[in-house]
């Protein structure tokens, strides 16, 4: 079995921060967004290989990631695009990867780089070869109205009977994690993408593989967080941090309160400030602020401001409310 965990997105609801980063190497406690899922795919015998499904843009950041991790399974597989208006859509770039990597007789998981899930991947894995069909992961998100930015499941005795990707009135609140394993011998991207199909979000696929062939579900719990906005990013590190702190060796601390779930990186200064619900990157400064739910990249420097759920620029200088 071969894994492939999707990091190919642009991440333009996150951007500055991520305008020249991938999201899926963005901290959350001691490792990345992606690192969870990568542990989990290289600790299961199961898998033979994981390829990081990504673009030109940001393989050399991946590239560099790899290098520094513990893993021993992951290698990067490079789409041939450089900006959003390039992407061939998360399907597309599937089909592309099964071909490329010569990987079409094997069985195949798919999980998102960009989602931080608290549940047993290896158990998912034996349902899945329990049965041998297409498998998904399955979360009761609780909320109908959060529900419409995702696909919806229904789902009788373990099969999903009915499948709609993001619709405005959603049935229930019973989602896709975008964590999904495919057989073999099951029908494949290319015979959908034959069709004229919608090659961006996976939902599409798995709505079309549900008229065709037995689609199970696997319902976990435990803890989800789509990382695509400011918002979810600093819930992702509040869940990681449980209300303590991280502050690296080399920040510094001077005169200043610091509140819960704050991660300050090498180099980060904060002086006569109040932080909480933050993460403060590598040799920026916070001076004379009173700065909460906020995100501050790498040298910057910000004085004398009050910041509530803002997103800062690398090499930014913002003073007295105005930037120079």
């Amino acid at each position: 079995m071969h894994a492939v965990v999707l990091a190919g997105g642009y991440a333009t609801r996150l951007w500055p921060v991520t305008r020249n980063r991938p999201k899926m190497v963005l901290p959350v406690g001691n490792s990345a967004i992606i690192d969870r899922v990568l542990a989990a795919l290289d600790a299961d015998d199961r898998i033979e290989s994981v390829f990081v499904s990504t673009n030109e843009r940001f393989a050399s950041d991946f590239r560099a990631h790899l290098a520094e991790a513990p893993f021993e399974k992951p290698r990067l597989s490079v789409e041939e695009t450089t900006d959003e208006t390039e992407k061939l859509g998360v399907v597309g770039a599937l089909a592309q990867l099964v071909e490329r990597e010569d990987i079409a007789d094997e069985d195949l998981i798919v999980v998102a780089g960009d989602n931080l899930v608290d549940f047993d991947l290896s158990a998912f894995l034996d349902r899945f070869e329990a049965t041998g069909d297409p498998t998904l992961a399955a979360y009761d998100i609780g909320s109908r109205e959060d529900a419409s930015a995702y696909g919806i499941l229904e789902v009788e005795d373990g099969r999903v009977v009915d499948f709609a990707e993001k619709p405005d009135r959603p049935s229930s609140t019973l989602v896709s994690l975008a964590c999904y394993a495919f057989p073999a011998d099951g029908p494949t991207f290319g015979e959908y993408l034959a069709g004229d199909n919608n090659p961006d979000e996976p939902g599409w696929f798995i709505q079309w593989l549900v008229d065709r062939t037995t689609v199970r579900a696997v319902t976990v719990d435990g803890a989800w967080y789509d990382v695509g906005t400011p918002e979810s990013y600093l819930d992702a590190v509040a869940w990681a941090l449980d209300g303590d702190c991280l502050i690296d060796d080399a920040a510094t601390v001077e005169d200043s309160t610091i509140g819960p779930n704050v991660h300050l990186m090498p180099g980060a200064e904060v002086i006569d400030s109040t932080v909480s619900n933050a993460v403060v990157f590598e040799d920026a400064t916070i001076e004379a602020c009173d700065v909460r739910e906020s995100i501050v990249d790498r040298e910057t420097h910000v004085a004398n401001l009050d910041l509530a759920g803002a997103l800062i620029g690398a090499h930014t200088e913002i003073k007295n409310g105005h930037s120079p």
